[in-house]
Parts: C-alpha cells; structure tokens; sequence
C-alpha cells in the first residue's frame, strides 16, 4: 500500500473512533442512596413490644417525625410529649395517642406509626443445629416452621426427642416434638403453635 494511501486512511479511521466513541451511551452511575427500610409485616393488632421498632410519622412536623426503639421500660421519647406508653399498644392505637398529646401544641396533628422492626416476639432454637440463636415470631408460626429457619439439623440430632420449653404461670414446662412423625403426617398435634420466649431444644 502507497504511503500516499496510509496518510488518507489513518484521520478516516481515527475519525470513525471518535464518532463511535460519541455514540456510546453515557453509563448510568451506580445509585448509593439508601433504601428506606421495609415496615415488617404485621398484623394490624400486633401489640408493640419492648426492643420493637417504630417509624413515627407527623405530616408536616420533621423535627417529631422519627424512627425509634421501643425502650425497655415500654416506651418512646418525642419531642413536647417526653415519654409515651408504646407497648402493650397496636400501632393505630398509639398514633391516636401521640395525635392526641400533640393537640396542644399542634392545629389538627397528623399521626401515623408503623412498626418497622419485631424485637419483642422471639423464639429460640438451641441445642445439635446449624445456626442456634433466636429467631423473630411470626403469626401463626408453627415448631416446624421454626426449625426450618435453623438451617437443618446436625449429624448427631436426636429429632425424634425434640421438645418445646415454656414458661406457663413461672413454672417451665417441656412440651414434646418428635419431628419424625410429625414430618411423616403421624403426630401434628406435635405441632403447636410457638409463643414469645419459647426455646425449641434440638437434644
């Protein structure tokens, strides 16, 4: 090839580079905004507990507008109303209360109150499994359902003696699960609905 011909080339293709460089899309970069978390699902008369976690919201008044922990005495701290009972209480039932607190110092408060986070509602699974600790109550949530949130059993769980422990009138009581037989459709009154503070013992 001509050196004449290479000259008439080499601009053409650097020409050609910049206009498809040109084309490309700008790349989109990455969103680093936090999510908002996401309320956790409750029922609509769930009683707040101790350790929950509560998004207050007041329409047009930022500075109360928070998310707060439910202290261990049972309460919340706001802005002109100090402390307030939380638990013991469903969401909308505080909200009433908060608006109603707020009336003096507000024209026509605004109030609403999700719960973000269940602390207060827990079992326990401890004992021959994979992750031992506690795990958060949900509704209706059956022994088996828990130990499907412990990640399986060890090599040397014995899971025909499992058993429940709760607290009924201060005295502990040791309520049976032989998860074979329950698996196998024989024993679902084995089953039972777990309440807050059970401890399932996998021996």
């Amino acid at each position: 090839m001509s050196s004449r011909i290479r000259l008439f080339l080499c601009p053409a293709a650097l020409l050609c580079a910049l206009f498809a460089v040109a084309q490309e899309p700008a790349t989109q970069k990455p969103d680093n905004a936090a999510k908002p978390a996401a309320p956790a699902a409750v029922d609509s008369e769930y009683k707040i507990g101790p350790q929950d976690v509560l998004r207050i919201d007041v329409w047009k008044e930022p500075d109360i507008t928070r998310t707060i922990p439910v202290r261990p005495d049972g309460k919340v701290s706001l802005p002109l109303l100090n402390d307030v009972q939380a638990a013991g209480l469903a969401a909308h039932e505080l909200a009433m209360n908060i608006s109603k607190g707020l009336e003096k110092y507000i024209n026509s408060p605004q109030v609403t109150v999700t719960v973000m986070e269940i602390n207060s509602r827990r079992v326990y699974c401890t004992g021959e499994v994979a992750r031992a600790g506690a795990i958060p109550l949900l509704p209706n949530m059956t022994v088996l359902q828990a130990l499907s949130s412990c990640g399986g059993f060890t090599q040397f769980a014995r899971i025909k003696s499992i058993y429940v422990l709760r607290l009924v009138d201060g005295k502990q009581v040791k309520l049976p699960f032989n998860y074979k037989e329950v698996v196998a459709g024989k024993k679902p009154e084995d089953n039972i609905l777990l309440q807050p503070g059970d401890v399932i013992v996998v021996p």
